[in-house]
């Protein structure tokens, strides 16, 4: 239920038109007990209130094209939230919103369902990874423990047959490239499969569109489109509007395990800096001893036009990680339908896998994820500059270190306290030995003239590379 009334447009703002309303919960927020409602109200008062107000504002303005987190937040400088206890449950009172979520008087029912995730997510983090957990947030199994409980409160956890494709890939892709990811997204969706994403625009968006056409197509009454995101991310990346599972997790770092925990194989289409740290992030888990024998597909795919960028990526991995990395990810171009077999025949693999080990097919436990692939890595200009990236250390480690460093780039891309730290103090410089640093700036340089940095304007680099 939804009440709403018109506002005059702030005189700061480009005459944008807002309202304000009153939002009921219809899932997930209006099964409480007084006393959680209590807390929830608290923790949205208190110091996360500006956050909760930037991730409500991006899921406001649903399918925004903008990745500059500031955009909407100058578009709308009087939008604020305020959530209020009921007697059963939740009321959100949203001021001077985006009209855009609105129609007749009536929020979108899927942004509706989009901003009690937020709400659910962000204050339940606040509760359940409270100082009271930090012990066991320093072991990789309260780490994993953690993650668990926070895909468990937002119901994405479901004992069914394996069947979820995780989509990595940039926001910023051009269009023969997004059509690409719409056709694959279509050949699984004909085979069952459903779709996980980082949940924005570009290769995150495709495979979901291509899917639902592919669902409707075998009535499949259901389909899941999991959107996993961050605070810094979401706040850059609105959700895209077929995302009908919206999980934010509290970093970066839970954000990716969430992704290799929940999904039962990773598709990674064409991208940037973000799309290197994912592929560096999995590569560096899998190359441990003790997931040698884990299945895990992984397909890296494109149009034909793309297969220079899947090149360039092949030579920097093969050149950092060694030839051991490539065994663990297949490269097809140019052939959706080969991607959607070769997926689904790999995940029948995992599914044989975990009835053997006694895993659940909800939630990958077998994976071992090592503390330092957990720790939140904050990418200050004294952090980037000692990442040790140097060769003589073991494939996984010194993967560990490459993640951060596409990581930190991109949190000076696209993430405000990043964006913010350039401004104050220029570039972060990035260190290392020089076949590896002419390697990395010959891919950053691509990336680049791609324009696979920023959806639109000038890019500016945010980093220097050193040998």
């Amino acid at each position: 239920m939804t009440k709403t009334q018109d506002t005059p447009a702030s005189p700061r703002t480009t005459s944008l038109p807002t309202v304000n309303a009153r939002i009921y919960p219809r899932s997930g927020l209006d099964i409480l007990s007084r006393e959680e409602v209590a807390r929830l109200r608290d923790a949205s008062r208190g110091g996360m209130h500006d956050l909760l107000r930037r991730c409500t504002l991006a899921v406001l303005t649903t399918g925004s094209t903008s990745d500059d987190p500031r955009a909407a937040q100058e578009l709308y400088p009087d939008f604020d939230i305020e959530v209020r206890q009921q007697d059963r449950g939740l009321r959100i009172d949203l001021k001077n919103a985006p009209a855009i979520a609105f129609v007749d008087g009536e929020i979108i029912r899927g942004v509706a369902e989009l901003l009690a995730a937020v709400v659910r997510d962000l204050v339940y983090t606040a509760i359940e990874l409270a100082p009271e957990y930090a012990d066991e947030l320093g072991t990789s199994a309260g780490v994993t423990d953690a993650v668990f409980r926070l895909l468990r409160n937002a119901s994405v956890l479901q004992p069914a047959d394996p069947n979820l494709v995780v989509c990595w890939g940039g926001h910023s892709i051009n269009r023969d490239e997004y059509q690409y990811t719409k056709d694959v997204g279509y050949e699984l969706g004909l085979r069952g499969l459903d779709i996980c994403t980082g949940c924005g625009p570009g290769a995150m968006k495709g495979p979901m569109k291509g899917a639902t056409i592919a669902h409707a197509k075998q009535r499949q009454r259901r389909p899941r489109y999991i959107g996993i995101t961050e605070p810094g991310i979401i706040a850059a990346e609105s959700p895209n509007p077929i995302v009908n599972q919206l999980v934010i997790m509290p970093d970066i770092e839970k954000r990716l395990e969430s992704f290799v925990r929940l999904g039962h194989g990773i598709i990674v289409f064409p991208g940037g800096v973000g799309t290197a740290e994912e592929i560096l992030y999995l590569l560096g888990i899998l190359l441990r001893e003790e997931n040698a024998q884990l299945p895990f597909p992984l397909i890296l795919t494109g149009p034909v036009a793309s297969a220079p960028y899947f090149e360039q990526i092949d030579k920097f991995i093969r050149l950092t990680l060694g030839e051991a990395a490539t065994a663990r990810y297949e490269i097809i171009v140019g052939d959706p339908e080969k991607v959607a077999r070769q997926m689904a025949a790999g995940i029948r693999k995992v599914r044989e896998y975990r009835l053997d080990q006694k895993d659940s097919f909800y939630f990958n436990w077998s994976l071992d994820v090592p503390l330092e692939f957990q720790q939140p890595f904050q990418p200050t200009h004294e952090a980037m500059a000692a990442l040790d990236l140097h060769h003589g250390r073991k494939p996984h480690e010194l993967a560990a270190d490459l993640r951060r460093a596409f990581s930190g780039i991109v949190a000076g891309n696209v993430k405000e306290d990043g964006m913010r730290r350039i401004e104050e103090f220029g570039p972060f410089q990035i260190h290392g030995d020089t076949d590896m640093m002419e390697s990395l700036d010959a891919l950053l340089r691509a990336f680049v003239e791609q324009r696979r940095m920023k959806i639109s304007g000038d890019y500016k680099p945010c980093y220097e590379v050193i040998a």
